[in-house]
Order: structure tokens, then C-alpha cells, then sequence
């Protein structure tokens, strides 16, 4: 007979960011996503916090799909001990091999940097891993397909399932002795420029599911007209659009988006550059993966072939430089580092740039800061001042809005014996809790971070 199942919240409760739940069966330990804290400082720190178990103990881990806050902490969990394998589907595996080892350097560089500068509290400023500790987490890496259940375990298999959201994002339904746990990781848009419209869940024991819009809808705009607006607009000021941007999906979408309004001759015939080395990973992924995403092999070619791709950080400069009119798209999307930071440092405090956020910004980040009408923002230890024009493309969403996550819940048949409502800030938790129970009847809870539930 099936013990009880204890259920860890690591990570993305009562928060964004840092999605890791872990699933103790009584003789397996099982970590669904392990991913890195981002925004406020007091998350940030949680990273160097001992997990409630040794890592060696950790039997598995299940990656629901590549972004940072989804598989950020693998490298510190390798140098910490674990040993056991990192399944997830193949793209989703090759997008996290990029963001790992770009994440392991910019850890690296930030220290150094702090170190050089003289601004960190720590003597010396050590990084939260290395690279060589991601490189020992990729070692990990066990690909495996989507839509198949795989035997993890006497009594225990999982089924990765496509959601969307970015290439290779899958929802995890995780089969312990007989009890279906489903973990929605992102939830993908119906209607996404690149992505297919995601499978749904029919039966779950416990539902683990994202709110990261819970609490609201995405404003019905034409998000193609919005956008050649805003390049219109900041052309007629001669000045510069620059857009952070995630290296996964997002960067691809705006690619496809502003290459649409070129062909078209919507927008006049300006330089646009994707400067995101990582980016540019990104898209030999696509060009591998075709199956994961709508655009073909010649439609992908295309799109690459009307932007200026830029890897080397001289040709940063050069295009930093250069004052005609541009469009560039760089990391991160957040504006917590990459060589979007380069652009603002130097073009934020004009008032020509247009500055233009195109996803999710947590609390905490820089990109939060611009949003809500910071009046300087501080990049590389100096204050810089915001005269730029500051957009937002809420349309342009990777996440589910409310209605969607609502809709991607509505084909489990039973009801569910357990709910929990994570990865959102408390309001958007909260409401999508009570939606959830308006909608359907069942009975969600918010978990708090670092809580424990029982399953029986």
C-alpha cells in the first residue's frame, strides 16, 4: 500500500522565481525543477541557503523546461554533491546547457568585477558557482521524449508533456504508486507566434500550477501594430529602440515579429540587431528542434538573415557607436545583465532611445524598476538617469493570462485532491487560488516558501 508522499516548496512560492519542489515518496527524493532566485536581494540570497536534505540523497531531477529560474541552481546542487541524473526533453536540455554555463560566467564576472571595483560587502566576492560546476551539471543530462511515460523507479514513472511557452517547455506528470502528481512548470499561450498551443492535463491526484498572470488578463492589443508604432515612433526621433529581452522565445518572437513588419514594409529599412550571444545559441536550437515550433527551416533562415547577429562584444561597441536609427534586442530580459546593460549605460539617459520591456519583470529587477518609473537605475556601480520613453508589451507574453491558466486546468475530469497555486507574487497566487475555486470547486492553497505539505 501507497505511504505518504511528502511535498517540498523550494523555490516559486509566494514568489516568481526559484521554482524547486521536492516530491519525497518514503524512498525516493525527486526534485521537479531546480532553478536560481532572481529580483530582491532577499531572494537572491535564499541561493546560498543549505536545502532541507543532503543532495547526494536526491535520487532524480525533472526539468520542465530551460529558463533560469527553472534550472539556474543545477551547477551549485552538482558542486554540492548530487550525482544522480537531469532528465528533461532534448531541447529543453540544450537550452539549459546555454543558460547554465552564460549563467556560470556572468557569476564569474560579476565577482571579479565586484572585486575589481571595490563595491561588494564580501572580501573577496566569491561567485554562487562556476563554470566548471555547470559543466559537471550538464554532465548530468539524460534527455528523454516528450509524450512517452518513462519508469523512473519500482512504482514510479513521469511523462513529460509539450506546454508551450518556450522550445521543449513541458508540464511533468509524475506517477508515484498509483497518485498522478502534475507540475504545470510555465504554461504556454494558445495563440503564441512560435509555439504550438499547449496539451492539457486529464487527471491529477495534485495539481502544482503557475500564476504568474493570475490575477489578470493580457490586454487584447494588436501586438504586430503596437510594435511598429513604437519603431515608427522612436525613428521619427532619430533615435534608438532597444528591447531586453529573454534569449528563449521572447527573442525569437520579436525576431519574427519585427522581420514580418520589414517584409511587409511596415517599418522602414533600418539596421536590426540581436545582440545575445546566448540568442544566437538559441537559434541553432530552433533550427534543430523544427518539430517543437511552427516556423519552417526556410521561414527560420529568413528571419536570421534580416538581422545584424552579434557575438563578438567589439562589435557591441561599434553598433553602440553608430547613431543612426536601430532596433536591437539583447539579454537579459530582466535587465539583470547581459549586453543590454552596455545599451542602457550608454543610450538610457537620452531622451531619443525608446526603452521597450517585452515580458514578465520581477519584483526586485532592474527591469521592474524602469516599468514603474525609476528615475535612475544603477548599472556596473553607477547611477544612470532615465530620460529614455519606457514601453511595455504585456501582449507579448510567454505566460498563460488568468482565462488561459483557467482553460489548460479544465480538462482534468476528477477532482483533484490536492491544489497548489505557485510561482506568482501573493496577489496573482491568491487570485487565481480563488478563481480556481469559483471556476471549478476545488480547493487551493497558496503554499508559503519553504513549506511542507503531506499527501496522503
Amino acid at each position: 500500500m501507497a505511504g505518504k508522499i511528502r511535498l517540498h516548496f523550494l523555490g516559486a512560492a509566494e514568489t516568481v522565481t526559484g521554482s524547486k519542489f521536492l516530491v519525497e515518496t518514503g524512498d525516493r527524493n525527486i526534485l521537479v525543477d531546480c532553478g536560481l532566485f532572481q529580483g530582491l536581494k532577499k531572494l537572491r540570497l535564499l541561493n546560498w541557503k543549505h536545502l532541507p536534505l543532503d543532495p547526494k540523497d536526491i535520487d532524480s531531477v525533472l526539468l520542465t523546461h530551460g529558463h533560469l529560474d527553472h534550472t539556474g541552481f543545477l551547477p551549485r546542487l552538482a558542486a554540492l554533491g548530487y550525482r544522480g541524473d537531469i532528465l528533461g526533453t532534448a531541447p529543453t536540455l540544450d537550452v539549459a546547457r546555454i543558460i547554465l554555463m552564460d549563467s556560470a560566467r556572468i557569476q564569474e564576472e560579476d565577482a571579479e568585477r565586484a572585486n575589481q571595483g571595490g563595491y561588494s560587502k564580501h572580501h573577496p566576492a566569491k561567485p554562487l558557482y562556476t563554470t566548471k560546476d555547470a559543466e559537471k551539471a550538464i554532465s548530468r543530462f539524460r534527455p528523454r521524449p516528450a509524450a512517452e511515460w518513462i519508469d523512473l523507479f519500482d512504482g514510479i514513472r513521469v511523462r513529460f508533456r509539450y506546454v508551450g511557452h518556450i522550445i521543449g517547455a513541458t508540464f511533468i506528470e509524475l506517477e508515484v504508486h498509483g497518485r498522478r502528481l502534475v507540475f504545470s512548470g510555465d504554461v504556454g499561450r494558445p495563440a503564441d507566434p512560435l509555439m504550438q498551443a499547449p496539451d492539457k492535463p486529464e487527471e491529477a491526484d495534485v495539481l502544482v500550477v503557475e500564476s504568474t498572470y493570475g490575477d489578470r488578463l493580457h490586454p487584447p492589443e494588436d501586438t504586430s501594430e503596437r510594435l511598429k508604432g513604437i519603431v515608427l515612433d522612436t525613428v521619427s526621433k532619430n533615435g534608438t529602440l532597444i528591447i531586453p529581452s529573454f534569449a528563449v522565445e521572447r527573442t525569437q518572437t520579436l525576431m519574427y515579429l519585427l522581420w514580418q513588419l520589414k517584409l511587409a514594409k511596415h517599418i522602414p529599412d533600418i539596421p536590426l540587431v540581436m545582440d545575445s550571444p546566448m540568442g544566437a545559441d538559441v537559434l541553432g536550437i530552433f533550427h534543430r528542434h523544427a518539430d517543437w515550433h511552427k516556423l519552417s527551416r526556410e521561414e527560420c533562415a529568413s528571419m536570421c538573415g534580416a538581422f545584424r547577429i552579434v557575438r563578438d562584444y567589439k562589435e557591441t561597441l561599434k553598433i553602440m557607436h553608430a547613431r543612426m536609427p536601430k532596433v536591437v534586442v539583447a539579454g537579459s530580459g530582466m535587465v539583470g545583465g547581459g549586453r543590454v546593460l552596455s545599451y542602457l549605460e550608454k543610450y538610457l539617459s537620452d531622451p531619443s532611445t525608446t526603452l521597450l520591456m517585452a515580458g514578465f519583470q520581477a519584483e526586485g529587477t532592474r527591469g521592474r524598476a524602469l516599468l514603474e518609473g525609476a528615475g535612475e537605475v544603477k548599472i556596473h556601480g553607477k547611477y544612470i538617469p532615465v530620460k529614455a520613453e519606457v514601453y511595455s508589451l504585456q501582449a507579448l507574453s510567454a505566460h498563460a493570462d488568468r482565462d488561459e491558466l483557467l482553460d489548460w486546468m479544465s480538462a482534468i475530469g476528477q477532482k483533484p485532491q490536492k491544489v497548489f497555486v505557485v510561482h506568482g507574487e501573493r496577489h496573482a497566487a491568491d487570485s487565481l487560488r480563488v478563481k480556481v475555486r469559483d471556476r471549478f470547486g476545488w480547493e487551493a492553497t497558496v503554499p508559503s516558501l519553504f513549506g511542507i505539505e503531506e499527501i496522503g
